[in-house]
C-alpha cells in the first residue's frame, strides 16, 4: 500500500495581515497546524525573535513557504 503524502492545510485570511502570528511578552510567534493523513494533527510553533511586526511578517512568509516545499498543500 502506498503512503500518501502528508498535507498543509493553510488557511489564510487575506484582511488579516496578521494571520498565523501572535505575540507573547512583545516577541512575535508563528503558529499553526498540519493535519496528516493517519487522522492525527501537529500544532507547529516557532518563536519569529522579534519585536517588529514587519519582520515577524516577513519571517512569518518565509516559515510557510519552507514549510509548504516539504508538504503537499491541500486546496
Amino acid at each position: 500500500m502506498a503512503r500518501t503524502k502528508t498535507r498543509l492545510a493553510l488557511r489564510v485570511n487575506d484582511e488579516n495581515p496578521n494571520h498565523h502570528l501572535w505575540n507573547n511578552r512583545g516577541v512575535w510567534w508563528c503558529h499553526l497546524t498540519v493535519h496528516k493523513n493517519d487522522a492525527t494533527s501537529e500544532r507547529l510553533r516557532f518563536s519569529l525573535k522579534t519585536r517588529d511586526l514587519d519582520s515577524a511578517r516577513d519571517r512569518r512568509d518565509r516559515i510557510l513557504r519552507d514549510i509548504a516545499e516539504h508538504y503537499e498543500v491541500a486546496a
